[in-house]
Parts: structure tokens; sequence; C-alpha cells
């Protein structure tokens, strides 16, 4: 049997007596895309964070790639892309050093960063911008590089928080 990369079950949060996110359950397998819609405050970016582990759950279980996430959470969160709405950049660093930068943090090996990081600003069409610094770049390549930098690890998963 297949595990799915990505599961939860029975995820809640509260913030005080509010109720952000009730009793969520579902699965993620290779190759599917999962959306989350609807209205502002509905818990889409809360449940983004918790999947992410970036917030815990008050209830519930997420597993990643066969990882509990609260038992396990550094093999977790190796199998874990994540872009938050404010893409994580820094903006004095050029697109490649930063890209390095990344690569590094999510421990590539030194044999393989080149090749992680030309994959990278490859798939997110940066080829033209590598050497200019991210704070000048436009609002739209900020995004590719907040892509670039949640794939370069090539995770199992990839969440991303109001990537247009």
């Amino acid at each position: 049997m297949i595990h799915p990369l990505l599961s939860a079950q029975s995820l809640s949060r509260s913030y005080g007596n509010q109720l952000a996110v009730n009793n969520v359950s579902f699965e993620v397998h290779k190759g599917e895309v999962l959306g989350f819609l609807g209205p502002n405050g509905a818990g889409k970016s809360t449940t983004m964070k918790m999947l992410s582990g970036n917030l815990a759950p008050h209830r519930g279980k997420i597993t990643i790639n066969g990882y509990d996430l609260i038992e396990n959470p550094k093999q977790a969160k190796a199998h874990i892309g994540f872009l938050p709405e404010q893409p994580p950049l820094y903006k004095e660093l050029s697109v490649h050093e930063f890209l390095n930068f990344c690569a590094h943090i999510n421990q590539i090996p030194r044999s393989k960063i080149n090749s992680a990081v030309d994959m990278a600003i490859q798939r997110c069409g940066l080829s033209d911008v590598t050497k200019r610094l991210i704070g000048h770049l436009s609002k739209g390549y900020q995004q590719r590089v907040g892509i670039a930098q949640a794939i370069i690890h090539t995770p199992a998963v990839v969440i991303l928080d109001e990537p247009t």
C-alpha cells in the first residue's frame, strides 16, 4: 500500500475563543494537487502553517511522507518546501547568492549545491536575473525566488500560501 505524502487527521486550532480550524482531515498522494478556497478568516493560512510545522495544532495529527510532524519534526520538515504569503527573502543578496544560501540551510551536499541552484533557477524562470539583488526585482520575480527556495531541496511536499 502506498502511503500519502501528506496526511492531516482531525486538525483543530483556536486563537483564544475563536475556532480557526475545526476537525479538518484529508490526504494528498504523489502527483496530486490540493488547493484551499474560502473567504478571509476561513482558516486556510492557519491550516498551511500547521501543515508546514510553523504552528502546532491543538488537536489532530499530521504526517509528511510517513513522518509524524509532532513526534519527528526534523525528519518530517526535511520533506517539506514552504512558501508563506510573504516570501522569506534576503533582499540584499543576489538571486544566486540567496539560493546558494538556501541550499546550504537545506543541507544539500556541497557536491550537489550548484546543480540544485541551477535547477531551481531554471524551473522558476530566473535565468535572466541571477546576478540582480532580490530587493531590485519586481514582486512577481520575488515570488519566483520564493518558490525556488521552497523547491531547491526537491521536497516531497510543497506548500504555497497565496502563491499568486
